[in-house]
């Protein structure tokens, strides 16, 4: 296809010459060394809050027998827990980005300590509904905030800091269930992870400490970002376009995490551990593509890592569901590592298009990857009920031709700095 000609940096004019239309416009701006500690810090927070967030679901069954609850309100639960999970994240996000807020961050687990010690100790269902809600806020607050630490403390690297981050929560939400099993055998032991949330509470005040002066020294320079030289329009098309290739991606990403382990036993009668190998092994790559793929699209920009990372996975999930059972095991690995490196290619994308919105554009994107994994479960399973696993998994394997549209994004500053010669 025809090259498109460079985009150019339209520098808006420094503080004193043209004030900047809201706080956090500087706040998009990183600059300096890469703080190791902090992205460390940072990505622990993210374990933390992932892990009780990730841990709901798991103890519905303890909650069922002990309230004697219908599959109605199981899913009234949910859906408190979502809507204040993910829908909630872009609007606090949003209102961040005018207004920084560094010590929400400690207050986001103080939130979700409130909602598990109502899980452990609520006398009847309404008790739990308010639980849920609390945990599911407490996770709002946090992701928009803590993506801006990341970004802070990235000193440019901007993938590298958004994969170290992403790494912390992708670490939390398997650590969560495997807890759950371990350790509540009754409602009240869901109180014990409210140390987990005081843990995190008091990780997040250090961290608050380290961003609010970061924010002051930022704010005092008053230099803005540089802009995308892109009209509202075709920045709104553009993040329509990423939207679109999150969910392709996460639908995906939801039929293997749900179904693989059906799809393997009943294609090749494998036992449930056998089945449990190959999600092993998908899982394991998910890992490594989300731990490399930041880095990589600090080298050769991150446009390039989200057309290869969802286009170019295409040949391995459609082989996916007709190869034999050691190819199959191989095509798990390839597969969860090249969809994985998109997610944070995506967010620093995002963000370098709008820097002045980098909560709203944190909110949007994880609350995109929460709410479309949940919703798009139901609905796979439910077609799976009618078609089979063998023609849902044919049809899925599909879903990765929807990365065409990334060869549509614009090339932005930073790739053209990489397309420059040494």
């Amino acid at each position: 296809m025809p090259s498109r000609p460079p985009i150019r940096d339209k520098t808006v004019p420094a503080a004193g010459s043209s004030p900047l239309p809201g706080k956090a416009k500087a706040a998009a701006v990183a600059g300096g060394d890469t703080v190791i500690a902090v992205l460390l810090a940072i990505s622990f927070g993210h374990l933390f809050n992932d892990v009780m967030q990730s841990m709901l679901p798991a103890v519905y069954p303890l909650l069922r027998a002990n309230y004697h609850l219908s599959l109605l309100q199981i899913g009234l639960i949910t859906a408190g827990f979502q809507i204040t999970g993910s829908v909630l994240q872009p609007l606090i996000g949003f209102y961040t980005d005018k207004k920084p807020l560094p010590y929400s961050l400690p207050f986001s687990a103080l939130f979700t300590m409130a909602g598990l010690l109502a899980l452990a100790f609520a006398g009847h269902y309404w008790g739990l509904l308010a639980g849920a809600c609390l945990v599911g806020f407490g996770s709002s607050i946090f992701h928009p905030e803590a993506a801006r630490v990341a970004r802070f403390a990235s000193g440019g690297r901007f993938g590298f800091a958004q994969s170290v981050f992403q790494v912390g929560g992708n670490s939390g939400t398997a650590l969560g269930p495997l807890l759950a099993a371990l350790f509540i055998n009754r409602q009240y032991d869901v109180g014990y992870f409210a140390l987990i949330a005081f843990a995190g509470f008091l990780l997040l005040t250090i961290i608050a400490r380290w961003y609010a002066a970061r924010l002051r020294r930022i704010l005092a320079k008053g230099a803005p970002p540089a802009l995308p030289d892109l009209s509202k329009t075709h920045i709104r098309r553009t993040i329509f376009m990423l939207v679109a290739l999150m969910t392709a991606k996460y639908i995906y990403l939801s039929s293997m995490s749900n179904f693989y382990t059906f799809f393997a036993m009943e294609k090749y009668g494998l036992t449930v551990h056998q089945a449990q190998y190959l999600l092993f092994l998908y899982l394991g790559g998910i890992a490594a593509g989300t731990i490399f793929g930041g880095p990589i699209g600090d080298k050769i920009g991150a446009r390039r890592v989200i057309w290869f990372s969802i286009l170019g996975v295409l040949p391995f999930t459609l082989a996916l569901p007709h190869a034999s059972l050691p190819l199959m095991a191989v095509l798990s690995v390839i597969i969860g590592l090249i969809l994985a490196s998109a997610f944070p290619a995506i967010v620093v994308f995002a963000q370098e298009l709008m820097p002045g919105k980098i909560g709203t554009i944190a909110g949007l994107f994880y609350g995109l990857s929460f709410g479309i994994g949940a919703l798009s479960s139901a609905l796979l399973g439910a077609l799976g009920d009618k078609i089979g696993n063998q023609a849902l998994f044919d049809l899925c394997a599909f879903l990765p031709l929807l990365g065409i549209i990334a060869l549509f994004l614009p090339r932005l500053p930073s790739e053209e700095r990489h397309r420059r010669p040494a």
